[in-house]
């Protein structure tokens, strides 16, 4: 059906979380398995696709196993098998699944999983903390990080669109309480829309008795190497994929987010680097600063992994000043968005002076005033090296 056809509503408004817009998007992806282990934050994603189950709009196997552990060992096999696979976890959950989050990208399985930001213990704390998906970075997942309830929406639909397209597995990222549990409009597709944006899942090689093939059997150590080399092949084909993602999902709803985003940068001499809620309450302190009379800026980091390098280093070309914010942290190595962006930095020409400010480690609120006093600091100190606590 056209999605610009008089007699078609492409699109209706409701007020959702931004789990309950998760749980919509993972609805009208058509997956045919959800495996799910309910934790908080995630929970009300679960909740919501069973009363989707419940409704009879929900057309999918929902598996309720005893750990995140088995969920994403239930995940794998189907992904294998030639369906599409969603699932969504949160903390100590994504830590118990860390094993075979491994082996779903060496099986090259295409896997869709919404994770909500939550500290990791100990102590037990339940605020938001980018930490616990951070600490995944090298298991060969690709990382979406979302602001808001509708991009939240918008990105587990376009993150399908890209698994399905270089074969790896999406985590998309969205932040706990600030994003999962508040309430916005959300601009929801129409499942015709959403179906002439995402075919079905039809994989050339899978798990049929019919045309025997196999996963997982042992191999050498050259056939590893290999393997590895085309994992990091697909790896390097996710910016583009992500890109055409997001035009055609633009092109039917008027919503792009791109790779990174610009909030008022002309002209800039120093540049907020955030990803997540943050950088909403960054723009708010742009603005600010703007009226102000100061000149600065926002980028935002959608995409992190594969750290998009050039996109960065093309939106920081002629910035004097960069002012990283971090709601992490790595002990022994500071924030990790800081200390990616420095690495894909190095070497450039004229390279901005790199400021990396540990703010909101723990769900510690940052307001926009505060991230003036930031921006205050970064502007009157040397850059350093080494991530910065401020409060």
């Amino acid at each position: 059906m056209n999605a610009r056809d008089e007699t078609f509503v492409p699109e209706q408004t409701m007020l959702l979380t931004g789990n309950h817009a998760v749980a919509w998007a993972a609805r009208l992806a058509r997956p045919k398995v959800v495996p799910v282990y309910p934790i908080t934050p995630q929970t009300p994603i679960l909740e919501k696709i069973t009363e989707f189950q419940a409704d009879g709009v929900f057309d999918a196997e929902v598996i309720t196993p005893e750990s995140e552990h088995s969920v994403m060992a239930a995940c794998i096999p189907a992904s294998l098998a030639g369906v599409r696979v969603f699932t969504a976890t949160a903390s100590q959950g994504l830590l118990l699944m860390h094993e075979l989050l491994h082996y779903a990208s060496g099986a090259r399985a295409p896997i869709v999983m919404a994770n909500v930001n939550r500290t990791l213990a100990s102590p037990w704390a339940f605020w938001p903390d980018q930490t616990d998906s951070l600490a995944q970075r090298d298991t060969g997942w690709i990382q979406y990080y979302t602001e808001s309830a509708q991009e939240s929406l918008d990105t587990v639909l376009q993150a399908f669109w890209v698994a399905e397209r270089v074969l790896l597995p999406v985590m998309v990222n969205l932040d706990a309480f600030y994003v999962s549990h508040a309430l916005e409009p959300v601009r929801v597709p129409a499942q015709e829309l959403v179906d002439a944006f995402l075919p079905p899942y039809a994989p050339a090689h899978r798990l049929d008795t019919a045309k025997v093939e196999s996963w997982g059997n042992v191999v050498t150590q050259d056939m590893f190497y290999r393997h590895r080399q085309a994992l990091g092949a697909a790896m390097d084909q996710v910016p583009a994929a992500a890109l055409e993602a997001d035009r055609e999902w633009s092109e039917l709803t008027g919503r792009g987010y791109g790779l990174v985003e610009h909030y008022r940068c002309e002209g800039a001499r120093i540049v907020i680097v955030a990803m997540g809620s943050m950088c909403g309450t960054a723009r708010d302190a742009v603005d600010a600063m703007r009226d102000a009379g100061v000149a600065v800026g926002l980028l935002k980091v959608r995409l992190f992994r594969p750290l998009p390098v050039q996109a960065l280093r093309a939106g920081l070309a002629g910035v004097p000043e960069v002012l990283v914010l971090d709601r992490n942290y790595s002990p022994g190595h500071g924030g990790v968005l800081h200390q990616e962006l420095r690495a894909a930095l190095y070497g450039m020409p004229e390279a901005p002076r790199i400021h990396g400010y540990l703010a909101g480690v723990g769900g510690v609120n940052v307001s926009p005033e505060k991230i003036a006093d930031f921006v205050r600091m970064a502007s009157a100190s040397e850059a350093q090296p080494d991530s910065v606590w401020v409060r």
